[in-house]
């Protein structure tokens, strides 16, 4: 359940997760493309202006923009501003940071560090070790 990503940021390869209902939306745009002679056999999953050429970065810019226009979401985006809520809603979801080093394909840790804007949730969520000690339970009894 991977995909692989040629020439990403940096012109390096990397794999990214595949989530079992992307995989059935891609599988339906695959076949669709091909019954509508849209999309090459030999051609990219999403083809620019040629189907031996993909989609460039402008027109993939330009998606993402009108996506978050639909969606309602008045904010400036881009593609890149998917790889950051990736990582937030990875870190938020109890993710080691290393790991989604890995997923960023990040060589530095603080690479990372800066695309994980950890939420106000999050931070709210952790559990102050001094909370775990017996000295601030009520229960216990007061020194002395």
């Amino acid at each position: 359940m991977l995909l692989r990503v040629e020439r990403g940021k940096g012109g390096r390869g990397r794999n990214a997760m595949l989530s079992a209902d992307l995989l059935g939306l891609l599988r339906r745009w695959w076949t669709g493309g091909h019954r509508q002679n849209v999309l090459h056999r030999e051609g990219w999953l999403f083809p620019g202006q040629d189907w031996a050429r993909p989609i460039s970065t402008r027109q993939l810019h330009r998606v993402v923009v009108e996506a978050a226009r639909s969606a309602g979401i008045p904010k400036r985006v881009g593609p890149h501003t998917l790889r950051h809520s990736f990582a937030t809603h990875l870190l938020e979801d109890g993710v080691d940071i290393r790991v989604i080093q890995v997923l960023l394909g990040h060589a530095r840790l603080d690479t990372t560090a800066l695309y994980a804007k950890v939420a106000t949730r999050t931070v709210r969520a952790v559990t102050s070790p001094l909370d775990r000690l017996a000295l601030f339970h009520t229960d216990c009894p007061a020194p002395g």
